[in-house]
């Protein structure tokens, strides 16, 4: 798992989207164990509350479960809740900005379609 802490977001967020990167990415399966808190803590040389903050996040959204004795693992189905989540979050957020800026600059729909045609293909 690569961690870059930056000063812009909370660090229990930035580990808890580190992790579903990695469950994104297929780098942790789905059914399969994680790191301990304490080797994350010590990977990133961070509090290991501050890393269970971020793990729990992750509880609270069926991302992960503990297996009692043993740590923590990925929930069956957390790679699509991760996708699902995050697809939401870039229609409100981007999307929605994106669309405001391209009426501001009277730009067509046609327009921002070439425009993203055009993105893709450099």
């Amino acid at each position: 798992m690569k961690l870059i802490l930056n000063e812009n977001e909370p660090i229990f967020t930035q580990i808890a989207r580190t992790i579903e990167d990695e469950i994104i990415s297929g780098g942790i399966a789905e059914e399969e164990q994680i790191p301990s808190t304490n080797e994350l803590s010590k990977l990133y040389k961070i509090n290991p509350a501050t890393v269970l903050k971020g793990i729990n996040t992750l509880v609270e959204r069926n991302i992960l479960y503990k297996k009692r004795g043993i740590g923590m693992f990925v929930c069956e189905g957390a790679k699509k809740i991760i996708k699902d989540d995050r697809k939401q979050s870039f229609k409100n957020i981007f999307l929605k900005n994106l669309l405001k800026e391209a009426e501001t600059l009277e730009i067509s729909k046609e327009e921002l379609v070439e425009m993203i045609k055009s993105c893709k293909e450099d």
